[in-house]
């Protein structure tokens, strides 16, 4: 784990607290960096300006850096003058060409300069990336890039292939808008006489329309999925199958998600964020969830309202019909609470069903109790009843409700007095 904060006005000590805290709530932890310590420290980049001095005194002392006093209003002219003739907009050397007495006059004029990595023409720069293979660059399409800002803050490939090469990085995986960057760093680390890790350059993420991606479809941080109620293992089963294809399309644990991972199963197309499928894992993280972790998942507000002696009962039986806290809470309204509030859809199906219908309910009740199926054959040969005709009527008489809690679970949890309570209320029927 490395903390890259060398823009200083974007990194903030709650930034960094805040990723760390992310990346455990997703159970990705690291081996070596803040807050667990190692043979390459320090690990936030901010404390590693001694180590980059270094690595700028070689290259200049190698000759293959130079500064620039080149004003961004002259490179924006310089760019724009490029691709009217029709040619790549790269930096046109115009601050090479200075001698030491046009430098030491700038300097004097107060100007402060950034420093550009001299690329050497005449190159072509190869290498095989992980997922898009074989890649060529000509050096005269790179031009001579800036490696250090006028304020004297380092660029983020100049520091992050240092990085790399030091600390033993073997593979990077990025987005392939970093792809021009790769040719770059390569040719910093062959000058420095550094090694260079492999490269591989994912497709990016974007909206189920192709277009970039909004805060109403999917651009959501950590925390904010976190707070709607997402399981740390949702996000994982789905984003590891984001521009990524596994042998089998189900539920992983993160240990599996690892093992199957390969660069050669990622494609090369923009993947798609699509919120059924984040849905879909969800559910499987629910479905998947051990009870104990769902009971503190689903809050204080349900922690109140289900009585101790029926807390196990209780996230057993709705596990299969909830995905977030939200629907654990309003189960626990429905079972728990003494008023049912019903729609007016709920009224039609009581009122489809009839009185005589409920009376058959509670004879059958009466006598069979929360013995399921003896309960169900008795009330078909009674009411002629069967299929949604059936159980419907039941579950919205006993919960209000028509989403679905199956009915065995559903009476075992009330209880017998409460079934029979809930269904005389709501209908106003009374056993015959």
């Amino acid at each position: 784990m490395r903390i890259e904060d060398t823009d200083r006005e974007r990194s903030r000590p709650e930034y960094v607290a805040a990723v760390l805290e992310d990346l455990r709530w997703l159970g990705l932890d690291w081996s070596e960096g803040p807050e667990v310590d190692g043979p390459h420290a320090p690990y936030a980049q901010s404390e590693r300006t001694a180590i980059y001095a270094e690595y700028y005194r070689r290259l200049d002392q190698a000759g293959r850096i130079y500064p620039c006093f080149c004003t961004p209003a002259e490179l924006a002219l310089s760019r724009k003058a490029q691709r009217a003739a029709g040619k790549p907009p790269r930096y046109a050397g115009t601050c090479a060409r200075l001698n030491e007495a046009e430098r030491q006059a700038r300097y004097a004029r107060g100007l402060q300069p950034t420093l550009r990595f001299q690329v050497p023409a005449g190159q072509v720069v190869e290498f095989t990336d992980l997922i898009r293979g074989p890649q060529r660059f000509a050096s005269e399409d790179i031009g001579d890039f800036v490696i250090r800002r006028a304020d004297g803050g380092p660029q983020f490939f100049f520091v992050n292939a240092v990085d790399d090469a030091l600390m033993g990085i073997t593979h990077v995986l990025r987005g392939e808008d970093h792809l021009t960057n790769t040719p770059r760093q390569l040719l910093l680390l062959q000058a420095l006489q550094l090694p260079a890790p492999k490269y591989g350059h994912m497709s990016l993420i974007v909206g189920s329309d192709g277009g970039p991606l909004s805060k109403r479809e999917g651009d959501l941080s950590i925390r904010e999925l976190r707070a709607a109620g997402y399981l740390p293992e949702a996000l994982l089963n789905y984003l590891a199958r984001l521009g990524h294809r596994y042998e089998q399309d189900a539920w992983m644990t993160p240990a599996e998600l690892a093992a199957g991972f390969a660069t050669a199963q990622m494609g090369r197309a923009p993947a798609r964020y699509d919120e059924a499928q984040l849905l879909h894992w969800q559910a499987e993280a629910v479905r998947y969830a051990p009870p104990e972790r769902l009971w503190a998942w689903m809050g204080e507000t349900v922690h109140a309202r289900i009585p101790p002696p029926h807390r196990d009962d209780f996230v057993v039986t709705v596990q299969p019909n909830i995905h977030f806290p939200a629907d654990a809470e309003f189960w626990a309204q429905r079972l728990f609470s003494e008023e049912l509030p019903i729609s007016e859809d709920s009224r039609t199906v009581l009122a489809a069903a009839g009185s005589a219908f409920f009376k058959h309910v509670l004879a059958a009740y009466a006598e069979h109790g929360a013995v399921y199926q003896p309960f169900v054959d008795h009330l078909k040969q009674q009411t002629g009843a069967k299929g949604k005709h059936l159980f419907m009527p039941i579950r919205v008489a006993s919960t209000g409700s028509m989403q679905g809690l199956e009915l065995p679970m559903l009476f075992s949890i009330l209880g017998h007095e409460t079934v029979i309570q809930r269904i005389r209320a709501i209908t106003g029927v009374e056993a015959e």
